[in-house]
Formats: C-alpha cells, sequence, structure tokens
C-alpha cells in the first residue's frame, strides 16, 4: 500500500535560520537571558560593578557568593560554603533550610568585613522570622546586590530563598519581597513558622518521627546525625550558637589573598622533573622545556655512540669515542 502523505515540518529554511544555543545553555547550566538582566550596567556608570548574589544548591552543599561580571570573566568577591559550618558547630546536614540561612549569613559578614562595612551593617542579631530590609545609615551606603538562582525554580519555600534571608539578616541589601518564603500563606507571611523552618524545626519534627515510626531507618538516614551527637533536641540551640559565632568570626579571607597564597605554595612544593619519560601536567619553564630536550637528544645520541651534549651545547666525549 501507498504510504501516506507526511508533511515536512523541518524545510531547509528551517535549518538555514537554525541557531546552536550557547553550551552552557544545552547543558543546563546557565539561564543566558537572566544573566543579562543581572549584569547589564548603564552606560554612565562606567567601570562600576554589578553585585549579585549567587546562591546554588548541590546534593551534598550549599554555595553562596557574591560575583560582579568583568570583561575578562566574572570575579568572586567572597563566598561561603556549607560545609564550613562544621567550624561553627553544625556537623552534619548541610543541604537543609536552617544549613542554607546559615551560609548566607556567613556569606554576608564575610563580604561586609573585607568591605568594612560589618559595624555599620550589623543586621538583624537574631532570628525572628519577620520581613528585614537594610536601611541606610551613616556615611556610606549599605552593599547591594541582586539574586542570581540559576536555574532554580522562584517556588515558595525554595532553599534558594533561604540563602536570601540568611544574606539580608546579615546585613546585604537585596531587593526583595516576602512571598518566597517559607511560611507565606495568604498573602501573608507567618514570621513564627519561618523562624522555625530557619532553626531546624521541620528536621527535628522528622527526626522524631521517624525515630519513632522506624528506628532502623532512623539509624541509617540520620547516621551522621548520631555519629557527632547531633540529636533532634540540640538543633534549634546549635543554629542559634552558629549565628552567633559566625557575627563573632566570619573568617573573611581575600579571595586574591588566598589564590596567590595557593599558587606560590604550589610553585614551592613542585620538585624538578627528571624523567621527561615520565610527563606531568603542569606549565613547564624554558629552562625546564630544554632540559626535556636535552634529555631526549641525549637519549637519541646514546643510542647513536655519540656523546652527550651539555647545557650549553658542547658534547662529551666518552672514552669509547676517544679510542
Amino acid at each position: 500500500m501507498p504510504a501516506g502523505y507526511v508533511k515536512v515540518q523541518k524545510t531547509n529554511a528551517y535549518f538555514k535560520r537554525y541557531q546552536v544555543k550557547y553550551r552552557r545553555r544545552r547543558e543546563g547550566k546557565t539561564d543566558y537571558q537572566q544573566r543579562r538582566l543581572l549584569i547589564t550596567q548603564d552606560k554612565n556608570k562606567y567601570l562600576t560593578p554589578k553585585f549579585r548574589l549567587v546562591a546554588r544548591i548541590t546534593n551534598k552543599d550549599v554555595i553562596c557568593q557574591v560575583v560582579s561580571a568583568e570583561l575578562q570573566g566574572d570575579r568572586t568577591h567572597a563566598s561561603a560554603y556549607a560545609h564550613e559550618l562544621k567550624k561553627y558547630g553544625i556537623p552534619a546536614g548541610f543541604t537543609n533550610y536552617a544549613a542554607c540561612y546559615a551560609t548566607g549569613l556567613l556569606c554576608a559578614r564575610r563580604i561586609l568585613t573585607l568591605k568594612g562595612l560589618a559595624k555599620d551593617y550589623a543586621g538583624v542579631k537574631e532570628v525572628t522570622g519577620e520581613y528585614y530590609e537594610v536601611e541606610e545609615e551613616g556615611e556610606r551606603r549599605p552593599f547591594k546586590a541582586l539574586l542570581d538562582i540559576g536555574l532554580a525554580r522562584p517556588t515558595v519555600g525554595n532553599r534558594v530563598f533561604s540563602v536570601l534571608k540568611g544574606a539580608v539578616d546579615g546585613g546585604l541589601l537585596i531587593p526583595h519581597g516576602e512571598g518566597r518564603f517559607a511560611g507565606y500563606k495568604g498573602s501573608s507571611l507567618d514570621a513564627k513558622a519561618l523562624r522555625d523552618r530557619i532553626l531546624g524545626a521541620h528536621v527535628k519534627e522528622w527526626m522524631e518521627e521517624m525515630e519513632e515510626e522506624d528506628p532502623d531507618k532512623f539509624k541509617a538516614h540520620f547516621k551522621k546525625f548520631l555519629d557527632n551527637e547531633f540529636t533532634a533536641d540540640k538543633l534549634e540551640k546549635a543554629y542559634l550558637k552558629a549565628h552567633s559565632d559566625i557575627r563573632k568570626d566570619p573568617g573573611a579571607r581575600d579571595p586574591a589573598a588566598v589564590a596567590k597564597a595557593r599558587k606560590e605554595k604550589k610553585a614551592a612544593g613542585k620538585k624538578d622533573q627528571k624523567d621527561f619519560r615520565k610527563r606531568a601536567n603542569i606549565a613547564y619553564t624554558l629552562a625546564e622545556r630544554q632540559n626535556r630536550s636535552r634529555q631526549k637528544i641525549n637519549v637519541m645520541r646514546s643510542t647513536l655512540g655519540l656523546g652527550k651534549r651539555g647545557k650549553r651545547g658542547a658534547t662529551t666525549t666518552t672514552e669509547e669515542d676517544e679510542e
């Protein structure tokens, strides 16, 4: 039987006009439309950086960075990670709502310390869950940034907005509303519900319920909590103490100085390559490249029974050559 009529949807003209998307958009990593809106600056503000609070949540960690776009690429001014909360008494649960808040708070206190604004803008000294926005005090204006959530969905209760809440309570000026925080319902924000969420009350209820219903699953699921004696009764006090310790010592370090120190340490610990056959994934200097070439030439000369070539290109003869 003859085949039915099939309409050609993608014609030659379609493929001529088709344009491949950027690599990071194809990989689902960067929303370029959002990024363009976040980094575009007015032309009369030449070389004035436009800061972004970048919040990213992975399977095991939370990343919070203050970034500005430059011609050479993005520049990170301060960063904080959820796994750093170990130093502040939080040994496990690095991706929950409470850990996201603490990470945002840590990043905010670090950038304000580096910019010399920590004393002028202290933010909310103890979490209340109420809507808060930084107001201008003193001679210097507050540090302003825009929230960058990437490809995360901006739904109510999303953890990226917990990072935002921590940064705002830490003293950063970030334009936002209350409609995306946990506890928002019926066109109003329940401050108590948000505070409980920030202090891990939902994790506490989950732990107690699982321990009662299925003790074996509880021991397996909360193994890291139990190994560090991080029980349900200690959650609220631990998070409050972590917030206080973060404010006392945020551990602010200039990223440029850290990168320079790491580079110097790596250069000091690098050993000279003795055998050219053992290729290392490092950048060679001119002297090292010349040494590698000299080694290769000497191997070929030895197979031909000739003398080795020295550093200046002179050849050294052996006793066999003299005979």
